[in-house]
């Protein structure tokens, strides 16, 4: 079996305050056994409410998902999922995930252990929204709706600026390096919530095996993929040009809605203060349209 090390206690003791300071009464942990781990979600809503499954950016954690917990969860069973091999409290198991291909049998594995019968709706920011629309390629018939928030390696590559911040915390990751990289790129760090950047900065420490990457969906199956999709892009995104990214996926994806948010960075979605609530709102307009 595989094996990493430890999460360590003052990462585990951040996501902890994490969690009880920004999340809403009567959310629950969910565990699901895969054969890639088991993986761990916070999860909100009512019970029988048709689910939502919500995928992280690369160090995020579910917890960053807490806006859409309390928005959303109104109407859905909201849970929101710890990335195997990335920062949170799933574990990795007997089979690491190594390739495309392993993360849509994990995707698989979730939802069978989690009894999903019928259609589901799946969203993801940035990198999670990268496995979101693999996923979506890969089993359109197990999903209702498709939600995409400033997603990365899917309509565009990296503006190679991002990619020159990030480098220092990429090759030697640590909680200054990560800070700096975060204030960089939202601008300070305002409108974000101080527990989660805390947390932000100790998952720099966190036995994280390497993230799955490849290259962008082919245009061809882009075209085809007939899922109802919603593409949120942040307006004052240093990842990339929010713009022509919305272009790209509106030329692309035959049943996408588009739409820029401005004043917002990539790495302040989803739980950007000022933007949560029209963000929550075009969200569940999207989830509750019959598709």
């Amino acid at each position: 079996m595989t094996s990493t090390p430890p999460a360590s206690p003052a990462f585990l003791a951040a996501y902890d305050e994490t969690l009880a300071a920004t999340w809403p009464p009567g959310t629950a942990p969910t565990t699901v056994p895969t054969p890639y781990g088991t993986t761990h979600l916070n999860s909100h809503g009512p019970e029988d409410a048709p689910p939502l499954l919500l995928l992280p950016g690369g160090g995020a954690t579910s917890t960053a998902w807490y806006a859409q917990a309390a928005a959303l969860g109104r109407t859905h069973r909201v849970h929101a999922v710890d990335l195997i091999g990335e920062p949170g409290r799933s574990t990795v198991g007997e089979r690491p995930i190594r390739s495309v291909d392993d993360l849509r049998g994990w995707l698989d594995a979730l939802l069978d252990g989690l009894g999903t019968t019928e259609p589901v709706a799946l969203g993801g920011h940035s990198y999670g929204g990268w496995i979101a629309l693999h996923y979506a390629l890969h089993a359109p018939g197990r999903l209702r709706k498709l939600i995409l928030l400033d997603p990365t390696g899917c309509f565009s590559g990296f503006r190679p600026g991002y990619l020159l911040h990030a480098l220092p915390m990429l090759l030697r990751p640590n909680a200054a390096r990560t800070r700096a990289f975060l204030d960089w790129e939202t601008g300070g760090g305002a409108g974000l919530d101080p527990h989660w950047l805390r947390l932000r900065e100790e998952a720099a420490g966190f036995p994280s095996a390497r993230p799955v990457t490849g290259p962008r969906p082919k245009p061809e199956a882009l075209r085809a993929l007939a899922v109802p999709t919603l593409v949120l892009l942040a307006g004052a995104s240093r990842a990339h040009d929010a713009d022509k990214v919305a272009a790209a996926a509106h030329r692309l994806l035959p049943r996408a809605e588009t739409a820029v948010l401005p004043d917002v960075s990539h790495h302040a979605l989803p739980l950007h203060a000022p933007t949560a609530p029209e963000l929550n709102r075009r969200m569940g307009e999207f989830l509750a349209d019959t598709p």
